[in-house]
């Protein structure tokens, strides 16, 4: 069951922790690359204060970006920014979210996301915390997706299980962690069924493509090749 106000108080735990660890990181660091292909850190910093702005668009029934030109326009703006000016979008842009998100509104609602995908509302602050939460990883300065709450990690795989299952190019695959807990994705590729077991961090690490999936086990097939996010 989806809970917005504890989801929207992760959301400020989260952002806390991100702005504790980046107000460590000069301008030389924030320069260089980041954990994803082709940004550095601040394209990924760019991204997270955007993202924000963009949330509250999605809130406030306005299109999440303008187009992918301008969302990719922005970025690429606002990734050379010292780290100073970097911190202060982040901040601003994450208060924004917050009040937004704190308004008394329908939860029950249905937005529209980025390409038209449709989403409880209640769910938008979840989807603002696996951003601050895999892109703080993403910046490569010491938080680990070991480091990410367990909760978090345990709804995160829930979510990207269900969002692959039934596509066209995953075979039918049972997950399964070293604690006991079970998901289901995949089944609409022929093949299968492949079993996939590893610790929560490194399923989490595969579901979302921050990992290659050597350190799982597999079973009944090579390991699925998820599609990007």
């Amino acid at each position: 069951m989806i809970d917005h106000a504890h989801d929207l108080e992760a959301v400020r735990e989260a952002t806390d922790r991100l702005l504790s660890a980046t107000g460590n990181v000069d301008d030389a660091a924030l320069a260089r690359p980041s954990r994803l292909p082709g940004w550095s850190r601040g394209h990924v910093l760019a991204h997270l204060s955007r993202n924000a702005d963009a949330l509250v668009n999605v809130l406030q029934s306005r299109p999440m970006y303008a187009d992918s030109e301008t969302r990719d326009r922005d970025i690429e703006r606002d990734a050379p920014r010292p780290m100073a000016e970097q911190l202060a979008d982040l901040t601003g842009s994450a208060a924004r979210f917050m009040e937004a998100a704190s308004a008394p509104a329908d939860w029950s609602r249905t937005v529209t996301m980025r390409n038209g995908v449709t989403d409880s509302a209640s769910r938008v602050p979840f989807r603002r915390r696996i951003e601050v939460e895999l892109h703080h990883v993403d910046l490569g300065i010491g938080y680990e997706l070991e480091d990410l709450p367990e909760e978090f990690v345990t709804r995160e795989i829930e979510f990207l299980a269900e969002r692959f299952g039934g596509h066209p190019d995953v075979v039918s695959t049972a997950v399964s962690d070293d604690r006991g807990r079970t998901w289901t994705t995949g089944g609409g590729a022929t093949g299968g069924p492949v079993t996939v077991r590893g610790t929560a961090p490194e399923l989490l690490g595969w579901f979302c493509g921050r990992r290659d999936g050597s350190a799982l086990a597999v079973e009944g097939g090579p390991l699925p090749v998820l599609p990007p996010l």
